[in-house]
């Protein structure tokens, strides 16, 4: 990955946003969304991982997921995180919202150059498995991801509704310019978008290992908090107000 002259502080917070190359689809099926998850899971590890250990906690994460999707999600009582978590954390994963050509994220770094090397292992895993199950070749994200820093408790508020709100395009192409026609479906298709950290936060189990949200959910005033940040930018018609201009990296 080419030098980034960005320079990423311990404890500090991120908006990064990895697109992919030419605009392909990283995300062909259910088990593509699935296998980006698992990623952005396993490779938050400043350790390295065998091919055995990858293979165990894979069918770990799959079994978690299906017993969640099967059972009432207060009754289940088998999760990836209930595991000893061995991982030697480069960042944490704030939120996150997968969109059929690229990732948003919310990251807090905690070791230094934690983000690079987080992006780099996410991009290679990632870019690897889908290059081998599509036999394609080449890099499968832009070779810089965009980033800015986050530095008030405003800025991640309207972070938290502009990742979680992104995912609006793939049902009203249009509503940046033209605002959201029908602000009850937009509710109800954010509500049930499995690919982001938003269902999480409103407190359903989707994948509540994945993300550390204890700060950000503290600040948005629990669960109702974050449902009522949302749903309030969606009724005002989604105009973006004046403090997203400079986080959205669009």
């Amino acid at each position: 990955m080419p030098y980034r002259k960005e320079q990423f502080v311990e404890r500090e917070f991120y908006h990064i946003v990895s697109k992919s190359i030419d605009e392909i689809l990283l995300f062909k099926n259910v088990n593509d969304y699935y296998r980006a998850i698992f990623s952005i899971y396993e490779f938050n590890n400043a350790n390295p991982v065998t091919i055995q250990e990858r293979r165990k906690a894979r069918t770990r994460f799959k079994k978690s997921i299906i017993l969640t999707n099967k059972l009432d999600r207060g009754r289940a009582s088998i999760q990836l995180g209930e595991e000893r978590d061995k991982r030697d954390k480069l960042v944490e994963i704030v939120t996150f919202c997968l969109m059929p050509t690229h990732i948003h994220l919310l990251l807090r770094q905690l070791k230094n150059e934690g983000t690079r090397e987080f992006m780099s292992k996410v991009g290679t895993g990632y870019g690897g498995y889908f290059n081998r199950k599509y036999q394609r070749k080449g890099y499968v994200f832009q070779d810089r991801f965009k980033t800015v820093h986050i530095e008030t408790e405003e800025q991640l508020r309207n972070l938290f509704v502009y990742v979680h709100t992104n995912p609006l395009s793939l049902i009203e192409s249009n509503w940046k310019e033209k605002g959201i026609e029908d602000p009850k479906r937009a509710i109800e298709f954010l509500e049930n978008y499995k690919w982001s950290s938003y269902q999480d936060y409103l407190g359903k189990k989707n994948f509540p290992s994945v993300i550390e949200k204890e700060f950000l959910i503290e600040i948005m005033g629990g669960p109702e908090g974050c449902k009522k940040a949302v749903e309030d930018w969606i009724r005002y018609k989604g105009e973006i107000k004046k403090e997203y201009i400079n986080l959205t990296l669009e």
